[in-house]
């Protein structure tokens, strides 16, 4: 049986890379806003303002995902076991079908498909780096007051096995220059200081953080970087290997439009010896692509789609995607600071796709009336939007698709003064 080819992997996909002529989809590029709910499944009937948090799919990927997975139960051995990944065996000779999709998403981030693999999510990928890390006791782990809670708790696991020491730096809140996100690093690092978690995108405050700057500044001390990128891959204009930070992981099914679940990790070339993932299987001591491309028999398709995400992005304008969704959650922002009369002064530089806006006071200040806020947004508008508590007052964090329009936010504006 010959090997599947790529145009049965992806019907319907051009056979070549998109970037090679970017102007062969101009004429299809559609206009953004409201018309393109019906490019995604989203319920119409919700105003969906948290595309950030757990992604949304368009409805073409979705298709060649079904298709995909038909394809594979045609024959699912020949798949499974010699197409597929590195299983050590006779193979068929040709390109293996997840060092095909990690070399496409791999020049989407700047880098080389040998130093990229596959993950279920940015979490899992920041366990394959902390928990492979030949920690010492004594040394330590420094995270941020931003970082994601449960990446956050992998770093603490791994302290509290390893011997090594956790210790958190306490950040500037938004509004802060950017500038000042570096100090606050750089007076932190001590000399025991081994590994940095910083995030490349805050996940409640939406901050855009100088990764680089912070990346250089903490090899001049010795101390190596590992990014948390779980919001950036397809939100920003995103080159991995410019950042110069020793490892990088993130989410191709929030910003990146992959089916769920689907994250990527890179690794420098010094640091991937070292490096496993959480469950070991066949490819161990083989290198990064055998041991991260085949964790026994699971589901590829998501993995497997995310060129076809790639090139519907192309498609439909990649620069005009990201300037959409950036202007929206930059205006968005500010018109609810102005509606609710509360302060927004994040820089712009340090907004990507995503804004968090302090409520007015009067709409409370605890967890517990965070949680009402959201749950009444959700009940009584049909809004889905993340609220938070933070240092007794109220935010919220709209995250901004191509299928959104000022109006959507308009109307979440609203809905808070009616509630507060």
């Amino acid at each position: 049986m010959p090997a599947t080819t790529r145009d049965e992997l992806h019907p319907g996909s051009p056979s070549t890379h998109p970037a090679t002529d970017p102007a062969t989809h101009q004429a299809t590029r559609p206009a953004l806003g409201r018309a393109m709910l019906a490019e995604w499944m989203i319920d119409p009937s919700i105003t969906y303002l948290n595309h950030g948090t757990v992604g949304a799919t368009p409805r073409r990927v979705l298709a060649a995902q079904r298709a995909l997975t038909d394809l594979i139960e045609r024959q699912p051995a020949q798949f499974m076991l010699r197409e597929l990944a590195d299983t050590h065996g006779p193979g068929t000779g040709e390109r293996l079908h997840m060092r095909t999709a990690a070399d496409a998403v791999a020049a989407f981030v700047g880098v080389r498909g040998d130093d990229l693999a596959f993950v279920d999510n940015a979490t899992a990928g920041a366990n394959a780096v902390l928990r492979s890390f030949p920690f010492r006791p004594g040394d330590e782990i420094l995270v941020t007051d931003l970082g994601y809670g449960g990446v956050t708790n992998a770093a603490a696991y791994v302290a509290a096995t390893t011997g090594a020491v956790l210790r958190t730096i306490t950040m500037p809140r938004p509004g802060a220059p950017v500038d000042a996100f570096v100090d606050a690093v750089v007076d932190a690092l001590a000399p025991a200081t081994r590994v940095l978690l910083v995030d490349h995108i805050s996940a409640e405050t939406a901050l855009v953080l100088p990764v680089a700057e912070i990346a250089r500044q903490c090899h001049e001390r010795g101390v190596l970087v590992l990014v948390d990128g779980a919001h950036a891959p397809g939100a920003i204009d995103l080159d991995i290997a410019a950042l110069g930070v020793d490892w990088y992981f993130g989410n191709l099914h929030k910003w990146g439009w992959t089916p769920r679940s689907a994250g990527l990790l890179w690794a420098s070339p010094e640091q991937q010896a070292h490096l496993h993932p959480t469950v070991i299987s066949w490819g161990y001591g083989n290198g990064l692509a055998a041991e991260f491309d085949l964790l026994g028999t699971r589901d590829p398709s998501h993995v497997l789609v995310a060129p076809i995400a790639i090139d519907l992005m192309r498609e439909w304008g990649i620069e005009a995607i990201r300037a959409y969704d950036h202007d929206l959650a930059w205006q968005g922002a500010q018109l609810l600071a102005d509606r609710w009369g509360t302060p927004f002064t994040t820089p712009e530089a340090m907004i990507g796709t995503m804004a968090n806006v302090t409520l007015p006071a009067t709409a409370g200040s605890t967890v517990e009336d965070a949680h009402s806020m959201r749950a009444r947004l959700w009940d009584e508008e049909r809004i889905e939007v993340p609220v938070f508590s933070h240092l007794g007052r109220l935010t919220l964090r709209i995250s901004t698709q191509i299928y959104n329009e000022l109006s959507d936010i308009a109307a979440l504006a609203d809905a808070v003064l009616a509630r507060s």
